[in-house]
């Protein structure tokens, strides 16, 4: 109900009306390269990616967890469905990709109901680094098919002048990055391609062109099932897809979304973020898209351009749709080297350079995950097995340092029985092994030991076992053991799970 309440309250819309519809008209302009090219890299139409952009905008300004941020067809998302057109062609493999796209809605909403939002405090900064650094590098390798054709046409010849696709994409890197230095009134992408596309017209220009790709929408998105049967077979194609999907882009999500709240210093609800990612797939798949998440880029954009509210994302969809409605003509004929120029753009202001320029203030550990997480994703071409791998890496990581965070020293005095083993830090699954380590079961001449936990913690049930298997080693050789200074919780604890100080186990278990 508090979402609801939300959404509804007029604060929400209509408190920042002017800047809002300004700063989405400038998103909506910008995402439309960036749609078609998405949509070019996963190979389908054009009209994919933007009635995508479209369903996707639309449905999270109502009910994504995060106002002002920007959801879309994204590069992340449409890498991961590139084998699916691959294996079973453009029109079958379409077909796998709405499949795909509604079973990745259903678990996000699974995931937003069992609070996956809250375990985002779990990945490393080094897992994210490697997430976007792969990220670019696998966009930036979706161009060179554009750039080095060869390979793809019949014979090895071409019909058209490569140096003119060069010369083309040149033109369009120096005003992507030039024209920010005289005026940032109107993104660089959009006049890039602007301009690229009037030279490619007046010069009757013979290279390849959106057009060429496929069929640019000219009405709305039609409601669409995907053409599939209904069983077993189709759901074991789809669902490696749709698990990954949805990973990858609920990670994108959440890492946008912290982004944003940093922007505006405001909270956002990762959880009902997810719910409403996976309510717009599914209703994107039933419309001829495919599925999306949130745009770091297009987001900051937004918000710098003063887009604060939901109003902010509702305008950047709708006017998407009515631009690309009314120039449909004008965007089939946009060269496909200008997009190439967008998307090179796209994957240099993705990478994290920051990653490189500090590689050696960071620690070896984290370059560590950060490369294993770009290796993964890149030898498997699957952003979510490189966060797991990441993920896995940095648990591992922690897990060596944990464990040495017990410390355990011992006092005898001369001529003495006794020895007194003070212990300190937090006893877990991690640090029992170094625990253990420390103490000399062998020693001559014992006849009491003393345990003392008073500057010691004990965690969980792997603390208890090794706390049991101290008591009876030492019992095993008739020397007497004394716990003390054991606080209530690690108390209690043993209290329930020890098996030294329960008749008739304490003999069973030596």
């Amino acid at each position: 109900m508090s979402h609801i309440s939300n959404v509804l309250n007029k604060r929400a819309w209509f408190s920042n009306v002017r800047a809002d519809l300004l700063s989405g008209a400038v998103v909506a302009l910008a995402l439309i390269p960036e749609a078609i090219a998405f949509s070019i890299i996963a190979d389908v139409d054009p009209k994919v990616g933007i009635y995508a952009s479209f369903c996707i905008a639309i449905i999270t300004a109502f009910l994504g967890g995060r106002a002002g941020m920007i959801s879309a067809a994204t590069g992340a998302m449409s890498l991961l469905f590139t084998p699916l057109t691959a294996t079973y062609g453009r029109e079958l493999g379409l077909e796998y990709i709405f499949a795909a796209t509604i079973l990745t809605g259903i678990f996000q909403i699974i995931l937003g109901f069992v609070r996956v939002g809250d375990q985002m405090r779990f990945v490393p900064r080094a897992v994210m680094v490697g997430f976007v650094n792969a990220l670019a590098i696998i966009i930036f390798k979706a161009q060179l098919p554009q750039l080095f054709p060869w390979a793809d046409v019949a014979g090895g010849v071409l019909d058209y002048s490569i140096w003119s696709v060069y010369a083309m994409v040149a033109g369009g890197l120096v005003i992507i990055y030039g024209l920010p230095r005289l005026t940032t009134l109107v993104p660089s992408p959009l006049v890039a391609i602007a301009v690229l596309t009037l030279i490619s017209l007046v010069t009757d220009m013979d290279i390849p062109n959106v057009g060429d790709k496929g069929e640019i929408p000219t009405g709305l998105p039609p409601f669409h099932l995907p053409q599939l049967p209904f069983s077993l077979e189709t759901f074991e194609i789809i669902l490696p897809f749709a698990i990954s999907l949805a990973m990858v882009g609920l990670i994108d999500s959440f890492l946008t979304a912290n982004v944003v709240d940093d922007f505006t210093d405001t909270p956002s609800d990762k959880n009902q973020e997810a719910k409403g990612q996976g309510i717009a797939n599914i209703v994107t798949g039933c419309f001829g898209g495919m599925a999306g998440c949130a745009m770091i880029g297009q987001s900051v954009i937004n918000v710098k351009s003063g887009g604060r509210t939901r109003l902010s994302t509702l305008t950047a969809g709708v006017f998407l749709l009515m631009i690309t409605l009314v120039g449909s003509q004008w965007v089939s004929q946009i060269p496909m080297a200008a997009l190439v120029a967008v998307m090179i753009m796209v994957s240099i202001s993705t990478f994290s350079w920051a990653s490189l320029r500090n590689i050696r203030l960071i620690p070896k550990n984290e370059t560590a995950v950060t490369l294993a997480t770009v290796v993964v994703t890149l030898t498997t071409s699957n952003l979510a097995y490189g966060v797991l791998t990441g993920v896995a890496l940095s648990g591992l990581f922690f897990s060596r340092k944990v464990a040495d965070i017990v410390h355990v020293d011992s006092v005898r005095q001369e001529n003495s029985d006794t020895r007194t083993y003070n212990i300190s830090g937090d006893i877990f699954f991690a640090s029992v092994g170094s625990m253990l380590n420390r103490f000399e079961f062998r020693e001559e001449g014992l006849e009491t030991v003393t345990i003392d936990l008073t500057h010691a913690h004990i965690w969980d049930q792997t603390a208890v076992d090794a706390i049991d298997k101290i008591v009876f080693r030492f019992r095993k050789r008739e020397v007497e053991v004394n716990l003390v200074g054991m606080n209530e919780a690690s108390a209690g604890l043993m209290d329930r799970l020890a098996s030294h100080n329960k008749e008739g186990e304490a003999g069973a278990a030596a």
